[in-house]
């Protein structure tokens, strides 16, 4: 069975790994990143890392996950906040000449949902489209076992859809986008100001608190389910998916409100979709391992 090495590039940490085609971890290394003191220094490391790899020679390919949209032809990213001077900077050109073999660069939500499309949740259908809700919002396409990325890499970038144009200026976001809306981040904010007698050390609170009779979380997590249950019904007439799979913090509350969600999409959806099913993301580590699965997408 072929392996492949899998880089989750974050920020702050990174990780590498040696897995196989089916998506078993064989031999995992991890560190800083270093990622607010330029190419150089993250590269060199990330180099290390990987020839700490036992047998890493016999790998066919690697592939990395980076926080950003990436233009996974020219296999670099677009926009590296998170990464100081990664923006255009050709990763995968120098991981492929160092290491001698193929070498791929996609968005980190991007690889999660590329893992669960070709060895998890999604295995074996052709069109899978994944959302991660957590302190942000995210998505990818997955089509025929390759991620959608489009021209600019901003395929399946779903945190600036807009869902009300009616609603509050938060941020750099559209006015009434998802994220700000939907996301761990902004359901905690609208309990925190609507809810100002209780605490919210975390944004699971805010379902107990709505289970418990409490109208004003009650009201928080019915918007959310509506807000949601719009989003998934256009996406459904963009792409029309054999599935859509959930990821991300939030889905550990998700027997609270996905019910719901469902609910508002079928209300919101034609109904030849509505029997579009909706699944909890099941992998571990869907991070490292879509990495690795990006050569595996490319037939390597």
């Amino acid at each position: 069975m072929k392996s492949y090495i899998g880089i989750d590039l974050g920020g702050t940490n990174v990780r590498v790994a040696k897995i196989t085609e089916d998506g078993k971890i064989l031999a995992q290394v991890k560190g800083p990143s270093y990622g607010q003191e330029g190419p150089a220094k993250v590269m060199a490391n990330i180099k290390e890392l990987i020839r700490e790899i036992p047998e890493w020679k016999e790998c066919s390919g690697m592939g990395v996950g980076v926080p950003g949209p990436v233009n996974t032809t020219a296999g670099c990213m677009v926009l590296s906040t998170n990464l100081v001077g990664f923006t255009n900077y050709p990763i995968a050109d120098e991981l492929s000449k160092e290491f001698g073999m193929p070498a791929y660069v996609d968005n980190d939500a991007n690889v999660a949902g590329l893992a669960e499309a070709l060895v998890g949740a999604g295995k074996g259908l052709k069109t899978v489209f994944y959302v991660t809700i957590s302190t942000g919002i995210g998505g990818v396409l997955v089509v025929d076992g390759k991620t959608v990325s489009g021209k600019h890499g901003f395929g399946g970038e779903i945190a600036n859809i807009i869902i009300d144009r009616n609603r509050e200026k938060i941020n750099y976001l559209n006015v009434g986008a998802i994220e700000n809306e939907c996301s761990g981040t902004a359901i905690k904010r609208k309990a925190e100001a609507a809810i100002p007698d209780k605490d919210f050390p975390h944004t699971g609170m805010v379902f107990e608190y709505a289970e418990q009779g409490d109208e004003r979380a009650i009201e928080i997590v019915k918007g959310m389910e509506k807000d949601l249950g719009q989003l998934f019904a256009t996406i459904a007439c963009v792409c029309d998916p054999d599935i859509f799979i959930l990821g991300g913090g939030m889905m550990k509350s998700a027997d609270k409100f996905l019910p719901g969600v469902v609910e508002n999409f079928k209300a919101m959806s034609h109904t030849a979709v509505h029997d579009t099913p909706f699944v909890i993301a099941g992998l571990d580590e869907p991070g490292i391992v879509g990495a690795a699965m990006l050569p595996v997408s490319q037939g390597k």
